[in-house]
């Protein structure tokens, strides 16, 4: 599960990345979601959103406790893509 959790983490802070460096280029974003789910589908199921782990875990096809994981996961790949762009930004 730790792999899962990883590509969660790190495909939510490359797109919340793209999203925010981008300040919403729609063309950038649906490539960055492209990648990731190709990427990370197969290791995780590419939610890289709550609300769409949130479906996986309605659906049957995650355990609640993978749930719990990936919301955390996300939040945090999320924070820290504003960290990095705010760092990259100075």
């Amino acid at each position: 599960m730790i792999h899962q959790i990883i590509t969660e983490f790190l495909g939510t802070l490359f797109l919340t990345f793209i999203i925010l460096a981008s300040r919403g280029n729609w063309l950038a974003i649906g490539g960055a979601l492209a990648i990731g789910v190709l990427l990370g589908g197969r290791i995780s199921g590419a939610a890289y959103n709550p609300a769409v782990a949130i479906a996986y875990f309605s659906a049957g096809k995650i355990a609640p406790t993978q749930l719990a994981a990936y919301i955390v996961a996300e939040i945090a790949g999320a924070l820290a893509a504003l960290q990095l762009v705010k760092m990259v930004r100075l």
